[in-house]
C-alpha cells in the first residue's frame, strides 16, 4: 500500500509505476498493489491532471483511479505500507496508532545500500512544486529498489 496526503499525486503515482515495474519482473500475480491517502480532502477524486499527464509521457497506464483514505483495516491487510514523506508517518500513525509490527516505511529508505526504516529522503511534492517530472524520476527510483527488495523477500 503507497500512501500519501491526498492520493491524487504521490501515491498513485507510485502504484502505477510499481504495477508496471511488478509486471516487468514476473512478479504482478504475487503482489497486491494499491495506494490511499492520510487525508479524506480528496476522498473521490481521480488522478491529478499534470501526475496523470507525467506518467502518460512516460508509458506509465494509469486509469481508474479514486482517492480513497488508508484505514486500520488497510495495515492489518498489508505486509508493506509505503509512505512518501516524514508527515505522512505522522498522520498515518494518528491512524493505526502503533506501527507495532514495523510495516511502515518511506519509499526512499529503499534506495539505500542496505534498506533502513524511516531514513530515506522525502519524495518531493509536486503539488507544491509543480515539477512532477522531478516527482516522478523520484519515485521510480524507490520502486525500482523497492522492487529489488521484494524479490529478495
Amino acid at each position: 500500500m503507497f500512501v500519501c496526503h491526498g492520493n491524487i499525486c504521490r501515491s498513485p503515482m507510485a502504484e502505477f509505476i510499481m504495477k508496471g515495474l511488478a509486471r516487468e519482473a514476473g512478479l504482478e500475480d504475487r503482489l497486491c498493489i494499491a495506494s490511499s491517502a492520510t487525508s479524506r480532502e480528496e476522498i473521490g477524486c481521480g488522478l491529478y491532471p499534470p501526475a496523470a499527464r507525467v506518467l502518460a509521457s512516460h508509458g506509465v497506464e494509469a486509469r481508474g483511479h479514486r482517492a480513497r483514505q488508508f484505514m486500520i483495516d488497510d495495515y492489518n491487510s498489508s505486509d508493506i505500507v509505503v509512505v512518501m514523506e516524514d508527515y505522512n508517518i505522522r498522520n498515518l500513525l494518528r491512524i493505526i496508532g502503533c506501527d507495532c509490527d514495523t510495516k511502515v516505511w518511506k519509499l526512499l529508505d529503499f534506495v539505500e545500500p542496505q534498506p533502513l526504516r524511516w531514513m530515506g529522503e522525502d519524495i518531493s511534492d509536486p503539488w507544491y512544486h509543480d515539477n512532477f517530472e522531478k516527482t516522478y524520476n523520484e519515485i521510480l527510483t524507490g520502486c525500482k529498489a523497492l522492487i529489488e527488495y521484494l524479490k529478495l523477500k
